[in-house]
């Protein structure tokens, strides 16, 4: 177990240099294997909310519609209530004072 755990810091640390190089894409892919080599790897969802909003918000740029339901990661039936709430908790994820990983903060704006 403690060699997937090396493998998951590894392949973050990589997830985490494509960010600061803007391939959240590329990111996202790296940081899911990360996940699944050891799932109790410290702040790696946080990364990965990071790289899901940048690859809706490129998708918009390149011609689709945004799509908010998928940026909260929430069915398109949720209730109003449930809609607020991942926002809330979102929002907190991707606040700077909060989430240091690249682009962070740029995800929060889009």
């Amino acid at each position: 177990m403690e060699c997937n755990k090396e493998e998951a810091v590894r392949a973050k640390e990589i997830a985490e240099k494509r960010m600061q190089d803007g391939d959240f894409s590329g990111a996202q892919k790296i940081a899911r294997k990360a996940q699944q080599l050891f799932p109790g790897l410290d702040n790696v969802s946080q990364l990965l909310t990071v790289c899901e909003v940048h690859c809706v918000a490129q998708d918009k740029m390149l011609g689709s519609d945004k799509n908010w339901y998928t940026i909260l990661q929430i069915e398109q039936s949720a209730d109003e209530m449930t809609i607020k709430k991942q926002y809330r908790k979102l929002a907190l994820m991707l606040h700077p004072d909060k989430n240091e990983f690249p682009g962070a903060e740029a995800a929060l704006l889009n």
